[in-house]
């Protein structure tokens, strides 16, 4: 071959690379496009199933993601079991419509509205088969909660006491001083006569708080869940369990539950009728949830609440009462979500199905043949699925059609060992358009809440720092569930207990480690962010290490001592940060755990977003390491968003979050 032809051959090969990359440049340019924050917020997401008890209909609640008004709006719909026809909307979706349950004879659904007065929600009753709505209450101050009973002429209203003319003139005239422990408005049980719309309120519980009630299928007592308080602190970590039988008024007192406790059931067994629920893992205030379980005699002292999922390698979530059979238990597995049932004769858990992914808020039929949930898969969103028991299960609905067409980033399953044994599990998800031979990438890490949740094999989509949102962008995303979190028994979670960001870190460190040492990660383009305890995990991060070239703290916890004496969790804080700052003189366990103690070595630039009204995380964390970023002169920026709490729900700040969050990463690891 002729020099001539070499070069012209070489060119060519030239020419053809760079039309390869332009190419390329182009694909990622029409993926970034075509996901726009727009899209993600102004999605419709379906909560609180619930199906008939003839197992034909399942009811949910659709809702945006992000709230466009001053006040939220939702719609209720219905949708057939085998799939015939289309879901049919109930309302209009011009008030929040919440928490639906279906009559006993299954042709018609109670549900919250507060259509008539904006943020106090009031009892209502649509028909299945003509769609009209009627309002069932007009109780001042609005309802909480509400169960139909059996007999179809009555329904167990949970609502505070309607105001005092005292409390009127008080609020009138802005006489509103609070006083700790006095003025306390618990929820109480109310029983309402459907026909007369007559209310009667049992005297009894005392000022116990009252938050759910299931009613037995024999003979119709109800068992009642209440806290000491409303407040959440100490409410959550001191239940009861009470007895009510709703004809007689006469009760019995069950004595406490465990922390946390919720899902509340009724169960029979060879010894009688038994109560179960789900909490945390007694005695412990970290730690797995567990399915704990008593037998209620007839007469005569209750017995043991015994765990009934003791080293259990999975995570109880929900329980659901079966009425003619044995309750089901929603599990965390992993990545992926099972179905069991409670097989008294272990006592113990059986495995009926499993769903790859994601699945919650599950339902099922008076005889538990037929169950429906949420799932959302690698690469759907949640939708309605439903089926028979045991079986696969169908989507019912399609509510996010205009995703169809987005070409999402590969997400990947990963597992892995760390220094002292204990097996990882994660996700990896790859920038758009892209494989493993094109890398390495720029890297962002992100971190999941609680500690105790985690990242299932589900679509990577949301208002805040997401996965597919940064993968469509061109990053590689790692999804790590180090130890503390959901999905791998309790003594996988109760690892970080007085412990938080110490192994938890290394779990994620070692992650990273071998996604750089596979070719997947460019160790010079790293990113870490997430929200809550994955904010907390950011912040840690850059006072540990100068790896990161960026990090977003969202919600994030920057002073343990602070949060467990400032949040609405306290003592589920203390506990995680392993004192409180009562405890003597100092230094506490708690200063060594908190990021703000290690914010003289940050270096990397740092994104903090909160909301202003945070009560679960109060933004005075994010104050805290504001100022002590800009005492050490550490480049960051410090967004506070008004009128939001924990998550934020408002659709222009939803909308900030993602370009914000997304632009920082940009502006740091391009």
């Amino acid at each position: 071959m002729v020099p001539g032809r070499r070069r012209s051959r070489a060119v060519e090969t030239l020419r053809q690379r760079l039309a390869a990359v332009v190419v390329d440049r182009y694909c990622a340019s029409v993926a970034r496009a075509q996901l726009s924050a727009e899209l993600v917020v102004d999605g419709r997401v379906p909560q609180a199933l619930a199906l008939s008890p003839d197992g034909r209909w399942v009811a949910f609640v659709v809702a945006p993601v992000g709230r466009g008004g001053v006040h939220p709006v939702s719609e209720l719909w219905v949708a057939a079991v085998d799939g015939t026809g289309l879901p049919r909307r109930l309302t209009s979706g011009e008030a929040y419509d919440s928490a639906p349950r279906w009559a006993a004879d299954s042709l018609s659904i109670y549900f919250l509205s507060d259509r008539a007065e904006r943020g106090a929600a009031q009892l209502h009753r649509v028909g299945l088969v003509n769609g009209v709505v009627e309002a069932v209450t007009s109780w001042a101050g609005g309802v909480s909660g509400h169960l139909p009973l059996a007999d179809p002429d009555r329904v167990v209203v949970i609502a505070a006491d309607e105001p005092s003319a005292e409390d009127e003139r008080r609020d009138r005239e802005r006489d509103d001083a609070r006083v700790w422990g006095e003025r306390l408005l618990p929820d109480r049980l109310r029983l309402l006569d459907v026909r007369s719309r007559e209310v009667r309120t049992p005297d009894t519980f005392g000022d116990r708080h009252v938050v759910e009630v299931a009613q037995r299928p024999d003979d119709g007592l109800l068992a009642v869940l209440t806290w000491s308080t409303p407040d959440v602190d100490p409410g959550l970590v001191e239940p009861g369990l009470h007895l009510l039988d709703p004809d007689s008024g006469v009760t019995r007192d069950l004595g406490p539950a465990a922390a946390g406790a919720s899902s509340l059931v009724w169960w029979p067994a060879d010894d009688g009728w038994h109560l179960a629920y789900v909490a945390t893992t007694p005695p412990a205030l970290v730690g797995g949830h567990a399915v704990l379980d008593v037998a209620v005699p007839v007469r005569g002292p209750v017995g043991e609440h015994r765990n009934l999922t003791a080293g259990m390698t999975a995570c109880p979530s929900n329980l659901v009462q079966v009425d003619a059979g044995l309750p089901l238990v929603l599990v965390a597995d992993g990545l992926d979500t099972a179905i069991h049932r409670l097989d008294p004769a272990g006592p113990t858990l059986v495995e009926v199905s499993r769903v790859d992914g994601l699945a919650t808020s599950l339902t099922t039929n008076r005889h538990g043949a037929v169950v429906a949930a949420v799932v959302s898969t690698s690469y759907q969103p949640g939708n309605v699925h439903a089926g028979p028991t045991g079986e696969p299960l169908t989507r019912l609905t399609d509510l996010r059609p205009e995703l169809h067409d987005i070409p999402w980033g590969v997400q990947e399953r990963l597992s892995y060992a760390v220094s002292d044994g204990l097996a990882l599990d994660g996700l990896l998800i790859l920038p758009a358009g892209r494989s493993h031979e094109d890398g390495p990438f720029p890297l962002v890490t992100l971190v999941h809440g609680g500690p105790y949740h985690r990242h299932a094999d589900r679509l990577m989509l949301g208002w805040d720092p997401s996965g597919q949102w940064l993968a469509t962008a061109g990053y590689a995303v790692f999804l790590p569930n180090p130890r503390g979190g959901q999905g791998h028994g309790h003594d996988f979670a109760v690892r970080v207990a007085g412990a938080v960001g110490l192994d938890e870190w290394t779990d994620i460190c070692a992650g990273i480690d071998l996604l750089i040492a596979d070719g997947v990660a460019d160790p010079d383009r790293l990113g870490i962010g997430g929200w809550s305890h994955g904010g907390f995990m950011a912040a840690w991060a850059v006072g540990q290490t100068d790896r990161f070239k960026a990090a977003v703290m969202g919600a994030g916890i920057s002073d343990w001592g602070m949060l467990a004496a400032t949040g609405e969790l306290g003592r589920f804080e203390s506990a995680l940060g392993g004192s409180s700052g009562w405890e003597g003189t100092g230094p506490h366990r708690h200063d060594r755990l908190s990021p703000i103690s290690y914010a003289a070595k940050v270096r990397t630039p740092v994104l903090i977003l909160h909301g202003e009204n945070d009560t679960n995380v109060p933004v005075s964390q994010a104050e805290f390491f504001h100022r002590a970023l800009r005492r050490f002169g550490v480049e960051h920026e410090y967004v506070v968003y008004p009128r939001e709490n924990h998550s934020i729900r408002e659709r222009s700040h939803q909308l900030d979050v993602l370009r914000r969050t997304r632009a920082w990463f940009d502006r740091w690891l391009g």
